[in-house]
């Protein structure tokens, strides 16, 4: 065991590291943000004091080790757009995106799981077909559009709730549902094939045999042995969702990091990218660790040392 997280921690080391590499030098591909920060008026040697002022001048080796060592010491820098530290912006917002994405993660649980578990243990009727119809329209819809079609209908014509803002609860109904529905079609499609194929073991034979009650068979046994497939899935969709969440944040004008992170990409707000990516990236490692380690508490004949 100690062996295995050893291991995984120096993977996690060099996927945030080249992650943080990556979008640091793309990044400058971009522009010089020097010349969206000074006014138009401004002279060559305003431009170069201003350049001077935020390190620019200096050698891009040298900008990079000096980012690479805040990190080291927590600290992500200013932005270079509002002055303030990278972590106050990112502090202020992160509340309202984890808001968001747990809304998103309760639609597509809460919806995905049942109806996954319900085509497959009803397959082949009318109501499994029914559901299958309900999971491929919410897998098909991209995002933005489903999102603005529900602020047309409830927020426009029907008036039932807020169509953008985070003023209340209910604000938060329609980017919860716009943001979780295709992870709502992916963990049901993926609940339905993991249920299937326990339903064609012995030990489920074994349970109608003897005359268990099939809800029973379901509750109690299948869905254990059936849950590894949709922890790994799991992992991913909220590491999709936290990605997704720029979309959605757009269009509700939601204050969250994907409405910042938007806001800092159009101004070139170099520190302020990065300090959004390098969280993303962490998040999406943790969780895949977490995901790990589930598989152990699920299913104990998993050892965790024979893992790569």
């Amino acid at each position: 065991m100690p062996a295995f997280f050893i291991k995984r921690a120096l993977q996690a080391l060099v996927a945030v590291l080249g992650v943080m590499t990556i979008i640091f030098f793309l990044q400058r591909l971009a522009g010089d943000p020097v010349l969206l920060l000074v006014p138009q008026s401004a002279t060559q040697a305003d431009i170069e004091s201003m350049r001077a002022a935020l390190g620019f001048d200096r050698p891009l080796a040298t900008q990079y080790l000096d980012y690479l060592y805040g990190l080291l010491t927590f600290d992500l820098g200013r932005s270079y757009v509002q002055n303030v530290p990278v972590w106050t912006l990112i502090a202020s917002r992160l509340p309202y995106t984890l808001l968001l994405a747990g809304g998103a993660l309760a639609v597509a649980f809460g919806l995905g799981i049942p109806l996954g578990v319900a085509m497959a243990v009803r397959r082949g009727r009318p109501e499994a077909r029914a559901m299958m119809g309900i999971v491929l329209a919410g897998q098909s819809m991209p995002t933005f559009w489903s999102a603005i079609l529900m602020i047309m209908v409830f927020g426009v014509w029907l008036g039932w709730l807020p169509p953008s803002g985070a003023r209340d609860w209910p604000s938060l109904i329609m980017p919860s549902v716009a943001l979780g529905l295709l992870s709502m079609a992916t963990f049901a499609r993926v609940a339905r094939t993991a249920v299937l194929d326990e339903l064609e073991k012995d030990y489920v034979r074994t349970g109608h045999a003897k005359g268990l009650p099939p809800m029973r068979i379901v509750l109690r046994h299948l869905l254990r042995n059936a849950a590894i497939p949709v922890v790994t899935v799991a992992a991913l969709e909220i590491a999709n969702l936290l990605a997704g969440a720029v979309i959605v944040e757009t269009v509700f004008a939601w204050p969250g990091l994907g409405q910042l992170t938007v806001q800092a990409i159009a101004a070139r707000d170099f520190m302020l990218v990065q300090g959004v990516v390098l969280l993303g990236a962490v998040t999406a490692i943790v969780l895949n660790l977490i995901a790990d380690l589930l598989y152990s508490v699920i299913d104990p004949r998993i050892r965790m040392e024979g893992q790569g």
